[in-house]
């Protein structure tokens, strides 16, 4: 069985291979650039690119089962995946399908469930590493974290968890249209997330407020047009209801309850 995987260097696809690997899995991965990526021995690298899915023909042939990211914008520039993709992945005779979902389904999800394979959508909330987008530097350099709207709730979620629930339904029988949502086990307010984070690290870090005008102006700064920072308002005021209700579906899928922030964190003290 040999498992293809996109998106195979970024933050929940580099889980995937390498919990794939563990368990003894043939795994092929997807890159741009296969010279600089870093995956585990044993992996076959291939060169590919999602917004050209011919460029992928080569990496499908003999491949029984694939994982699917919809886009991103790390390591090498946005991407957009062309849903023809899903038409040369039957062509190829893949049998199973999972997809890693953004904020809503799209074209490529559609195609997907309108074909002959088993599908299983994988729909995350926040990611705990965003944590090291977001924060990082100034938790290294000032002992400090500025956002908005403190005591906004999330259900984060380690990405190590979503690339457990992947496996699984790469590996097993009994996902085939299954959307699995997927929260860590606690909500939290972002003020209690750096509370943890300086617990867990022993470092004092302060949360700092900012006002509404001040993280708009700093989004300003960072380039985002008014749109997008009219979505990150009302989120951090009203953050939507599955954002922060905590969902047993980690451990239901893979058998191990999902890990906490405070587990995150131990995971990830070299970075923070």
């Amino acid at each position: 069985m040999t498992i293809l995987i996109t998106g195979a260097t970024g933050t929940v696809g580099k889980h995937i291979v390498q919990q794939l690997v563990l368990q003894g899995s043939e795994v092929r991965a997807i890159s741009r650039h296969p010279q600089q990526a870093k995956v585990p021995e044993g992996v076959q690298m291939y060169a590919g690119n999602l917004n050209d899915p011919d460029s992928l023909i080569p990496a499908l042939q003999g491949v029984t089962a694939m994982h699917l990211i919809i886009s991103s914008d790390e390591a090498y520039g946005t991407l957009q995946t062309d849903p023809r993709i899903i038409e040369l992945a039957e062509q190829a005779g893949v049998k199973r399908v999972t997809v890693l979902v953004g904020y809503e389904e799209g074209p490529v999800e559609a195609a997907l469930r309108n074909s002959g394979m088993e599908w299983t959508l994988l729909k995350p909330g926040e990611f705990m590493a965003n944590i090291l987008a977001d924060w990082q530097e100034s938790i290294r350099d000032e002992g400090v974290v500025r956002e908005p709207f403190g005591h906004a709730l999330s259900a984060r979620i380690h990405e190590a968890d979503i690339a457990r629930v992947a496996v699984a339904a790469l590996l097993e029988d009994g996902h085939h249209g299954q959307e699995y949502f997927l929260t860590g086990p606690e909500a939290l307010s972002r003020t209690e997330a750096v509370r943890i984070i300086s617990e867990v690290t022993g470092k004092e870090i302060r949360f700092v407020e900012l006002t509404e005008e001040q993280a708009r102006d700093r989004w300003r700064e960072q380039g985002y047009d008014e749109e997008s920072i009219e979505f990150f308002v009302q989120m951090g005021k009203n953050p939507p209801e599955i954002g922060y209700t905590v969902l047993p579906t980690v451990e239901e899928v893979t058998g191990r309850p999902a890990a906490t922030l405070a587990d995150w964190v131990r995971d990830h003290l070299d970075d923070l």
